[in-house]
């Protein structure tokens, strides 16, 4: 298994990767939401590429990034979200929540 973690990515990209479950959801959650406010850029793109596995709680982190690009008055799109993530979305009714403003 993979160490999770978010980083920052070129221009305003928030880069999350490995597993994202309930033990890694808290530490992830609070260094995603300084690397927002901490920003230059107009845009926050959330990069689900390096992503391997997600619970609820990656979809619950995504969320939680959205409301704080909202928050900071900065726009957002979702990049390559993996396939469960995408069902949880689906059962969840958030698909369209979660697609660009």
């Amino acid at each position: 298994m993979s160490e999770s973690a978010v980083r920052p990515g070129q221009a305003g990209e928030l880069m999350l990767s490995g597993v994202l479950d309930y033990r890694t959801g808290p530490a992830l959650r609070k260094q995603g939401q300084a690397l927002i406010k901490s920003s230059g850029a107009a845009e926050v793109v959330i990069d689900c590429s390096a992503v391997q596995k997600s619970s609820s709680v990656g979809l619950s982190l995504l969320l939680c990034f959205i409301r704080d690009a909202k928050a900071a008055g900065k726009t957002w799109s979702i990049r390559a979200m993996p396939e469960d993530m995408r069902e949880i979305a689906q059962v969840s009714e958030l698909t369209e929540l979660l697609a660009h403003p």
